[in-house]
């Protein structure tokens, strides 16, 4: 199937109630990863790279930061007469797409004038480097109605509802089920759906008529015995982001060089916005040991097993270890941290020590000091 003949939705900011600490004055997609990204960048390259080149990208109220980091497009290659990326902001002052029933309801003159055939939907809170060109195929010669992306395993943990699917030899989906047993295998949804314009339209209108704005039980579960819906099972690598602790442990897995060759495929590059800047600087007695460090940086200390974003200044005498720090943090001489995760413009002051634990990262909100 021609990518161009598909729509892509991306919304930016269902999932965050499951990571609040990090959401907050943000949405989901704009939470910055891996020491340069924000994890809108992994959707949104996914369909660039599969041909797709009409892209709405669903905010809520607070979109500053995600206009910001996505600007026209341009990096995404999205910046064009025909098509393109467009922000669907939310209606008036008082409205959040914080439903996607409802949501897809609101956008349907969006979605009516766009003349693609296909509609794929996805969040943004799923780290992991697909090639939807696969999944778009399988959707056709399967004569499918919905297709759904998953994965088997342990599902993380979510406050919302998650799909189970079971599936027959030939890959249709028998059941789906709403389930919250979280300590057993399966396949579970990661909430990428691939369907026509005019049967999108249809359920949703159906949905809201009957005030059903579940969107798995409304558009999955009560369609299973009704329409053709298949699974595409997603074998490469992937991280659910529903906590703070899969959100560090996300992290953590990139300084892994095998999970880096494979989220970061030379084919299928990740894209986000160019920020040019100084490379990073490991002044005389720093000490470096099993990192990513991004440009900007200035290094005095000792850093071990951490993700570091542009712009961080680590003090002499200063002990990092199994940390997240954000773009700009300051971490003053002979301060010590341990699992911690530090937000944007945190500034660490002389000799202050934070411990956390592999299971429980401490927070620092943004521009605290301390």
């Amino acid at each position: 199937m021609r990518g161009n003949n598909v729509l892509g939705i991306i919304f930016s900011d269902i999932n965050e109630r499951e990571i609040r600490c990090l959401s907050e004055g943000r949405t989901m997609g704009s939470i910055p990863f891996g020491g340069r990204y924000r994890l809108i960048d992994f959707s949104l390259s996914n369909m660039v790279n599969s041909g797709i080149n009409k892209v709405g990208v669903v905010t809520k109220g607070d979109y500053k930061s995600i206009l910001n980091h996505l600007g026209s497009g341009k990096n995404w290659d999205l910046s064009k007469k025909n098509g393109g990326l467009y922000i669907l902001p939310p209606f008036g002052s008082d409205f959040n797409f914080d439903n996607k029933v409802k949501t897809l309801y609101y956008l349907k003159d969006f979605i009516d004038t766009s003349a693609e055939e296909y509609v794929l939907l996805c969040d943004c809170n799923v780290v992991c480097n697909i090639d939807y060109k696969d999944v778009l195929d399988k959707h056709i010669k399967t004569q499918a109605d919905i297709t759904i992306v998953y994965e088997e395993g342990i599902p993380p943990k979510k406050s919302n509802s998650d799909i189970i699917l079971e599936t027959l030899n030939n890959g249709k989906v028998s059941k789906a089920l709403i389930c919250k047993d979280y300590g057993r295998k399966c396949n579970y949804s990661l909430n990428m759906f691939v369907l026509k314009k005019k049967l999108l339209n249809s359920v949703i209108l159906n949905c809201f008529r009957n005030n059903n704005l579940d969107f798995e039980r409304c558009v999955i579960q009560e369609n299973v015995n009704k329409l053709n819906i298949f699974g595409y099972k997603f074998k490469g690598f992937s991280k659910t982001i529903t906590s703070l602790n899969t959100y560090f442990d996300a992290n953590m897995l990139l300084l892994s060089e095998s999970v880096r060759n494979e989220l970061f495929n030379h084919e299928r590059p990740i894209y986000t916005k160019i920020k040019d800047d100084m490379p990073a600087r490991y002044n005389k007695g720093s000490k470096i040991s099993k990192c990513l460090i991004s440009n900007g940086c200035e290094i005095d200390g000792e850093i071990s097993n951490s993700i570091v974003f542009r712009g961080v200044k680590v003090g002499k005498g200063a002990k990092i270890s199994n940390c997240i720090l954000m773009q700009n943090c300051v971490i003053e001489d002979n301060s010590v941290l341990n699992y911690a995760v530090t937000d944007k413009y945190v500034n660490i002051k002389n000799s202050r020590k934070l411990m956390g634990y592999y299971s429980y990262p401490i927070y620092i909100e943004k521009s605290k000091i301390i």
